[in-house]
């Protein structure tokens, strides 16, 4: 049975402002350019909330190590 458990990290090598978009990309199995496309519009059509989701999450979301473990 495969218990590999998925983490949640902050990209170091992808990132444009924090890495939290790529990070999640990575996470979820997508490409992280959609989830930044899904930031922004999501920004830009009322709701302001996201930025500061973005915020908490590039405080509280770990970066990724340099290495990685396989």
């Amino acid at each position: 049975m495969n218990t590999e458990t998925k983490e949640l990290k902050r990209s170091t090598s992808n990132r444009m402002i924090a890495g939290v978009c790529a990070g999640l990309g990575d996470y979820l199995g997508i490409d992280p350019t959609i989830v930044r496309l899904l930031t922004l519009l999501a920004f830009f059509t009322g709701f302001g909330g996201i930025a500061l989701v973005y915020l908490i999450m590039a405080i509280v979301v770990p970066e990724q190590s340099d290495v990685q473990v396989q």
